[in-house]
């Protein structure tokens, strides 16, 4: 790093905007196959809280693609850079004292516990959506998988890319067998025993 570059301190801090906010800065970040249900479940869990008056924001693959991400591709260096790009973001909106909600495939395991390693312990909630990729070809909402097995896309997770599977994600989720509500209750009454909402 450039020596020049000082880190500058500020007056507010994490913990007064937290309190500011009423309840805990953390990431949820949603990894799993290709139409598994993270953007689904993790939008429903932003309504509801929402509705319950907690300050968040969602981080969506195909979102942050059209802006942070846009000259990135899918090779293995790009999906590097892409999730180091969205786990940097997600530190400052944890900064901000937002409960910040991401939705990645976020194929390696290294990524994912290099953003963990970002924020304080306890705020790095990482949330495995386990649904078999049977399912998840099944569905194929965007008709992915079907270019992906004609070899019209390269690099596609689950075909002719691996996925690396958590090794203690705090929550699993499996939505070939919970329904979105069940999903959503689950993800809230773990946020409540962790007191962060």
């Amino acid at each position: 790093m450039d020596e020049n570059i000082v880190w500058h301190n500020y007056a507010t801090t994490k913990a007064q905007r937290s309190e500011q906010k009423k309840h805990k800065p953390a990431i949820l970040w949603f990894t799993g196959f290709s139409g598994s249900g993270k953007s689904t479940v993790a939008n429903a869990l932003e309504a509801a809280l929402n509705q319950q008056g907690t300050h968040t924001y969602l981080l969506d693959g195909d979102n942050v693609r059209h802006g942070l991400c846009k000259d990135l591709g899918f090779s293995d260096e790009d999906r590097i850079e892409n999730i180091r790009r969205v786990g940097e973001t997600a530190k400052l909106m944890t900064d901000a004292g937002l409960l910040v909600l991401t939705a990645f495939i976020s194929p390696f395991r290294a990524e994912r516990d290099m953003v963990r390693n970002l924020v304080d312990d306890g705020e790095f909630i990482e949330v495995f959506i386990d649904t078999p990729l049977d399912v998840c070809e099944s569905r194929d909402p965007k008709g992915l998988y079907k270019k992906a097995r004609a070899g019209e896309i390269k690099h596609f997770t689950g075909i002719d890319s691996s996925y690396e599977v958590p090794n203690n994600p705090e929550i699993i989720l499996d939505t070939s067998k919970n329904t979105l509500d069940q999903s959503v209750t689950q993800l809230i009454t773990y946020l409540k025993q962790k007191h962060i909402i």
